[in-house]
């Protein structure tokens, strides 16, 4: 896809959005859709601001060379509503960053599609409504997507893309080529409340807050086993992934424990019960969210180690066997003689 894309909203979601397009060697406009009076100039040259700190900070990750920053600033225009309408007839696709706030939302794509394209996809980027519902507000709902960004938008590399009943492939798949040509992953989902990674993060976020509320460990504590144990394990596989490689059956005992004794929060998904009552509890037995074929298995988990090794050194976590005598300043020899066997010592 060539040409300009339009990024209706100058704010945080905005701008981040605009400097990921502008990087990905995008012609953007950023239009702010609100009259600001004689505050808006202001605001707009904030916005321009906040652009350059992003991409500075790739600059400074060494993902940009300081030589190659005017330019890709010069692919960035943040303008005035008034100042908009030439460049969004012209623009590819459109990204709709204004407020969580439906009546925003209703007032922002009303506006796009009175100056765009007949034929231009629309990208909402709400995190709160379904597209289902926003279609409602626009007069030709097969051009409209959401296309959820994580934030920092420059950063996140995930974006995941939620059509609805009337959205055709076509803008699906030219909203995903897009994302992918500047470094984006999407990612197709239905409708649904909470998407994929918030309904996810949602529930394992509340989770924490009940062990840190019930005295489990204290929050601290907490983040670093997560840090540690979870994040490095999925950044390698994912949670369904996860589940075919230990079995369904593992998952089913331990939410069958868990919600004997912590509540039907655990309870396992009809699904995995479905599994074990069929006993195909894993990949072996048929019966994993992955058809993997048996002489492949080897190779993928030799790989997938592979992979997870490199997290794990890429973090500072995997130990060298001459490194881990000394590591923390004591040896094993010493952390061992420091107590007497039993486990007890006189004071």
């Amino acid at each position: 896809m060539t040409g300009v894309v339009a990024v209706v909203g100058a704010g945080r979601m905005g701008q981040g959005i605009a400097a990921a397009l502008g990087f990905g060697k995008v012609e953007v406009i950023v239009v702010d859709l609100r009259d600001r009076g004689d505050a808006g100039e202001a605001y707009r040259a904030a916005a321009r601001a906040e652009i350059r700190s992003s991409l500075a900070r790739k600059v400074r990750l060494g993902l940009l060379a300081d030589a190659d920053l005017p330019e890709v600033l010069d692919r960035i225009r943040v303008v005035s509503r008034d100042a908009a309408a030439d460049a969004m007839a012209q623009a590819r696709l459109v990204f709709e960053a204004v407020p969580e706030v439906l009546a925003v939302k209703r007032a922002a794509l009303s506006w796009i599609e009175s100056v765009v394209g007949p034929d231009t996809p629309i990208a909402s980027t709400t995190s709160s409504f379904l597209v289902s519902r926003l279609a409602e507000f626009v007069a030709r709902p097969d051009r409209l997507l959401n296309a959820h960004w994580l934030n920092p938008a420059d950063l996140m590399p995930l974006v995941e893309v939620s059509p609805s009943a009337a959205t055709t492939p076509e803008v699906v798949e030219a909203t995903c080529e897009l994302l992918s040509a500047v470094g984006k992953t999407p990612v197709v989902c239905a409708a649904s409340p909470g998407y994929i990674v918030p309904r996810l993060q949602v529930l394992v976020m509340n989770e924490a807050v009940r062990m840190v509320e019930e005295g489990v460990a204290d929050a601290a504590e907490i983040d670093r086993a997560v840090r540690i144990g979870f994040g490095s394990r999925f950044a390698v596989l994912g949670l369904l992934e996860f589940i075919d490689w230990g079995g369904c059956d593992t998952l089913f005992h331990a939410s069958t424990y868990l919600r004997d004794e912590l509540g039907e929060r655990f309870a396992p998904a009809p699904l995995v019960e479905r599994s074990m009552a069929d006993r195909r509890p894993g990949t072996a037995d048929g019966g994993g969210f992955y058809d993997i074929a048996p002489a492949a298995r080897d190779d993928y988990r030799t790989r997938r180690i592979a992979d997870f090794a490199q997290v794990l050194d890429a973090t500072g976590q995997l130990h060298r066997y001459d490194d881990l005598p000394r590591r923390n300043g004591r040896a094993v020899a010493e952390v061992l003689s420091a107590r007497p066997a039993g486990g007890s010592q006189d004071r």
